[in-house]
């Protein structure tokens, strides 16, 4: 093992510590929404926010694929019809349209994201009138951070001058594996040399981010094979790259019931192959941002994280913190003023909510005091990986052993172990703990501890 590997991966504390755990791209989690929620809450919380003079968030999701991944957990809607895209974004700025007319304050939008599904299933005359619907309610700011997930075989060259022209400057590009048989299992061919023309398009266009997403743990995948999946995206050079573990939960999620579970690498082989992985990135120049992203040192994300402005929600890790979240379309979770808010789920009750000019709002959470705080200790740990103990005291006028003393006792034992380090002064995530981070932060959960769920949570490595 070298040096790389001993200081942040460490498979037998892996063993130990590896178990199911909340991802927290929000704190409470998702699973503790109210499932009655009145979308009344949200246009209080839109006409009386605090923040409103802060730049906004917005995100939207695009749930169209014309094919299915059979890895893929997302809420999707599988059609090759482009047209039934219309009558979504009809929808979609209805939704626009009552949103704006409630909120109060800024209407400056400093990130922005585009998700999925694919975005780019929309023709280029739908996202130049996506563009013009958000544009007619919002100010997208000159410097902002503006998103989009895409699909390289679904995209072309003039697509990509067209997304730029629109203000976007950040791509994630779905890939998951090169290998021609892992591929075919999870019904997504794609090749090198696309996926590669497609980057360099949007390097030609002025993007000034572009992420790939990889998935350790799919089938048929050995040392090998995924060794030379990172040969052609280490040539590619990207400046982001997630490496995301493979969560197989069939009974959940419909497409993964096609995936033959004798296929699937073994425990100790998806261990190896994310060593391995985890190396390789490093030793090509990549700095591990938290739990499955790699960043360039350059990069904005590798940069925030050292001056401390790196911040996690719904779309993973970002450098805008502060913002309240506008979430739009079917699925799309928001939070505003610590109100978080999620949409319907299907394309049938959105569109019969936005008919009675109901915001399609069907779950949602206001958060506490004590949600706030534990909400800010974990934004730490997972986005610094450390906490300064005399700054929670400050903020938030409390004696931190008094109020965590269950916590601290428990973080004890990962001290010793090796996770962690603690000081009167500061909790430190060390290098060997990073991985585990999530393990951590679930030590802050109180809801975790105190009430029961349904949610299945994947494994954390």
């Amino acid at each position: 093992m070298n040096d790389s590997q001993s200081r942040i991966f460490d498979p037998e504390l892996i063993k130990r510590f590896d178990v199911s755990g909340p991802r927290y791209t929000s704190y409470p989690t998702a699973d503790r929404f109210h499932e009655a929620f009145e979308p009344a809450g949200l246009v209080r919380a839109l006409r009386d926010r605090k923040s409103n003079e802060r730049p906004i968030s917005l995100y939207f999701h695009i749930p169209f694929c014309d094919t299915v991944c059979y890895y893929c957990a997302c809420n999707k809607v599988i059609t090759k019809d482009r047209g039934r895209a219309d009558r979504y974004l009809d929808y979609l700025s209805r939704e626009m349209a009552l949103v704006a007319r409630e909120l109060s304050g800024s209407r400056s939008v400093a990130q922005l994201h585009l998700g999925g599904g694919t975005p780019t299933f929309l023709t280029d005359a739908q996202i130049r009138r996506l563009f013009a619907q958000i544009n007619e309610h919002f100010t997208l700011v000159e410097d902002g951070e503006y998103s989009v997930e895409l699909d390289p075989r679904r995209v072309s060259r003039e697509t990509i001058a067209l997304l730029a022209e629109l203000g976007l400057n950040r791509m994630s590009v779905g890939v998951q594996d090169f290998d021609s048989r892992v591929q075919k299992a999870v019904n997504r061919i794609q090749s090198v040399e696309e996926t590669a023309a497609v980057i360099q398009a949007a390097r030609d266009h002025g993007f000034r981010s572009v992420s790939m997403d990889l998935i350790y743990g799919l089938p048929l995948q050995t040392l090998d094979s995924v060794s030379a999946t990172l040969d052609a995206v280490l040539d590619i050079a990207p400046d982001r790259i997630a490496l995301y573990n493979y969560a197989h939960l069939p009974t959940r999620f419909m497409p993964q019931r096609r995936i033959k579970e004798e296929e699937l690498p073994s425990a100790d082989d998806k261990l190896r192959i994310l060593g391995m992985s985890i190396d390789r990135l490093e030793r090509a120049g990549y700095v591990y941002i938290g739990m499955d992203h790699f960043a360039r040192p350059d990069d904005e994300m590798a940069i925030a994280q050292r001056e401390g402005r790196l911040h996690r929600n719904f779309q993973g890790y970002s450098t805008h913190a502060g913002c309240d979240l506008l979430a739009f379309g079917v699925s799309a979770i928001g939070m505003t003023d610590g109100l978080y808010t999620q949409n319907v789920k299907t394309l049938d009750a959105y569109y019969a909510a936005l008919d009675t000019d109901t915001l399609p709002v069907v779950r949602g959470y206001q958060m506490d005091q004590d949600d706030r705080l534990r909400y800010a200790v974990i934004q730490a740990l997972m986005c610094d990986f450390a906490l300064s103990l005399t700054e929670v005291e400050k903020q938030w006028g409390l004696a931190f052993s008094e109020y965590f003393a269950r916590e601290l006792e428990a973080l004890r034992g990962m001290a010793a172990a090796g996770l962690c380090e603690l000081t009167p002064d500061e909790i430190r995530v060390t290098e060997r703990g990073r991985l585990l981070v999530r393990v951590i932060a679930m030590v802050f959960d109180r809801h975790l501890h105190e009430h029961r769920t349904a949610a299945k949570y994947s494994k954390v490595i």
